[in-house]
């Protein structure tokens, strides 16, 4: 068996999902999913509590039976098969490590159950552990790791068995927020030098879009929007998804149409900084909460001004979405 993970990648396979309908007892949970997710790509799924997205990276692994539908990996329907033919691994985020095992006992667990020689699973891990940095770690209990470790040996256990594709629910919520940043990276470059399809879960939209090269934004067991972390960001297509990415100020607006184009007033020209809450310092800018148009929104400003101050305020085109009334939860 090939123990040189420095060798070149060995290429993710491709996954097409479609019609997929998976439902927990009579609760539909995903209405008709379709999309394909190419080899060797990085895509996290976004979206609310509830709208669907852990339950899709389940259906994939085969941990969550499907109603209806087809997952293709490879030109084979992988949906009636168990999880461990189809081909995938799972990263958790709980670990779900061994606790009486020792880091080579974890990381070679896939391995020892499909047959492979100690031998060739002690030089398999030795590998994994120097690509992880864990090297020397392979007799230590994985109750005595930290955190950030413990997630390491769960990746390499995940890597051992050469899946071509990597599922992530969620593996990194449970860290600080130090170790957390270095890991996304360690894992986006594990998952480009092993050319691996990966399909990462997660609620933070800065993990998504540091690490994904495309964003699936889900709602109510529906797909709103698939794109790059850009596209998404610049350009959401629905009202939920730009409160979504973080687009957390709405202003009624009025359109009026002439011959040289179109005009957009929100019907009252002053703003003034509230009162109640007081300004914050997040760093790098002061953030207010400014009254306009009837309404409280969130302002990032350089300067410093006083509570009660009356400000003009200017929105970038390029950062002023439109949507209609109704879609972004106004009354007409």
């Amino acid at each position: 068996m090939p123990t040189d993970l420095n060798s070149a990648p060995r290429g993710g396979a491709s996954i097409a999902v479609r019609d997929l309908h998976v439902a927990y007892g009579s609760t539909r949970v995903l209405h008709g999913v379709s999309i394909d997710f190419t080899p060797g790509s990085f895509t996290a799924l976004l979206g609310s509590s509830g709208c669907g997205k852990t339950t899709l990276l389940r259906s994939l692994s085969g941990f969550v039976p499907v109603e209806s539908g087809s997952i293709i990996v490879g030109g084979q329907d992988v949906a009636p098969l168990p999880p461990e033919k189809r081909g995938m691994a799972m990263v958790f985020q709980s670990y779900a490590l061994w606790p009486h095992m020792s880091v080579l006992q974890n990381i070679g667990y896939g391995l020892k159950l499909r047959g492979v020689p100690k031998v060739q699973i002690a030089a398999k891990v030795a590998v994994l552990l120097s690509m992880l940095g864990l090297s020397g770690y392979e007799e230590r209990k994985v109750t005595a790791l930290s955190g950030g470790q413990r997630q390491r040996v769960a990746l390499g256990r995940a890597l051992a068995i050469d899946p071509g594709i990597l599922l992530l629910d969620e593996p990194l919520s449970n860290l600080d927020a130090k170790i957390r940043m270095v890991m996304r990276h360690e894992i986006r470059a594990i998952q480009q030098r092993l050319g691996l399809t990966a399909v990462h879960v997660t609620h933070d939209r800065e993990e998504a879009m540091t690490m994904a090269d495309r964003l699936v934004i889900m709602q109510a067991g529906r797909i709103a929007q698939i794109g790059t972390p850009e596209q998404v960001y610049d350009r959401p297509a629905t009202a939920f998804v730009a409160n979504f990415m973080g687009a957390e100020n709405i202003l009624p607006l009025r359109v009026a149409r002439s011959e040289a184009g179109a005009s957009l007033s929100t019907g009252d020209a002053t703003a003034t900084v509230a009162a109640e809450p007081a300004q914050a310092y997040p760093g790098g800018v002061y953030r207010y909460r400014v009254e306009a148009a009837g309404r409280q929104i969130t302002v990032d400003d350089a300067d410093r001004h006083e509570l009660g101050t009356t400000i003009g305020l200017r929105i970038p085109l390029q950062r002023l979405h439109i949507f209609p009334a109704s879609e972004a939860g106004i009354a007409a």
